[in-house]
């Protein structure tokens, strides 16, 4: 889905958003940065970090872009890890001090099906010591490294798939699909508690993100060498087409010169939304509609108000002009 840079008014460089194949070695602050300098973005962020030692796929979100990251930070997430019996740090990563050693004998591997399906569904997880979800506006490694660390309260995380990939003790492959904010190194930690021998995450990849997958990533040594040798095709994916699942509204001139304004729309300016939409409980779940002109440019995402037949502005992206 790549697009043309589009640029605006109130902010310089490209709006839209770029599908990073992260590396090795690099915070996802870093990786963003890397690409905000090279694209000449104002504004930069990302949707979904990734530890320093993992890889794969980081949406990156370029100036008026960044008003999207809602929509995709609560997307499901995929990922290829690496399981490592027996040994368990207290980071639950390779990364980590090792806290405990046990030994890991073949009789392991007639349980690992049946311990991997237990955590199949929805889960009860407790978010590691060493994490960036803050306390009292520090994050939890921060605390941790100074002696100080803090437990954040278990939360509820669905893992969508779990599946065994591959089996060379003691090491276990395997793919999962989760939803936002599971901890994969909680996750590895917690199988090699119930096998008894304990267990880290060794490594990790990221394949999927929202529904953005691997093979339409792009590495940072193949993105500077686009901007460098000044080549078209720089895969930036149009702020429009990054909400590929989500209902279309179109918008005529008129309707987009009132979302410039800020002023509230109706019935009369855009087409009704499904049928069933129309006449909702307004206790039902959100449904979110993107609003686009004629030139598939995207103006605002809205929710719909079935009693006041209204709809209000989400995020709002005015005074587009194509770059």
């Amino acid at each position: 889905m790549p697009a043309s840079f589009e640029t605006t008014k109130k902010s310089l460089g490209p709006n839209g958003i770029i599908i990073l194949d992260k590396p090795e070695g690099l915070s996802s602050a870093q990786a963003v940065g890397r690409v905000k300098r090279l694209l000449g973005a104002r504004k930069a962020g990302h949707a979904g970090t990734l530890d320093p030692f993992a890889t794969g796929v980081l949406v990156c979100m370029l100036n008026q872009a960044t008003r999207l990251g809602r929509f995709f930070l609560a997307g499901e997430k995929t990922y290829s890890a690496v399981l490592r019996l027996g040994i368990a740090t207290d980071t639950q990563d390779g990364t980590g001090q090792v806290i405990e050693r046990q030994p890991v004998t073949t009789r392991i591997e007639k349980r690992l099906a049946g311990v991997f399906r237990r955590f199949e569904g929805e889960i009860v997880q407790t978010p590691p010591a060493y994490s960036a979800l803050k306390h009292k506006g520090v994050p939890l490694y921060k605390l941790a490294r100074r002696g100080r660390p803090v437990q954040k309260p278990a939360r509820r995380v669905r893992i969508s798939a779990l599946r065994i990939e591959a089996v060379k003790l003691p090491e276990i492959y395997f793919r999962v699909t989760c939803s936002a904010g599971t901890y994969i190194r909680s996750l590895c930690a917690d199988i090699g508690r119930d096998l008894g021998c304990g267990g880290h995450l060794s490594q990790l990849r990221r394949t999927d993100s929202s529904g953005f997958g691997i093979d339409t990533a792009i590495d940072l040594a193949d993105l500077e060498k686009r901007v460098r040798t000044r080549r078209a095709d720089v895969p930036l994916i149009s702020p429009a087409a990054a909400l590929p699942g989500m209902e279309t509204l179109i918008a005529d001139a008129d309707t987009t010169r009132k979302i410039n304004n800020g002023v509230r729309l109706t019935l009369d300016d855009l087409a009704p939304p499904a049928p069933q939409d129309l006449n909702k409980p307004a206790s039902d779940e959100t449904r979110f509609y993107k609003i686009i002109d004629l030139r598939k440019r995207l103006w605002a995402v809205v929710t719909f108000q079935p009693q006041a037949k209204t709809y209000d502005y989400c995020c709002v992206f005015p005074e587009t002009v194509a770059g």
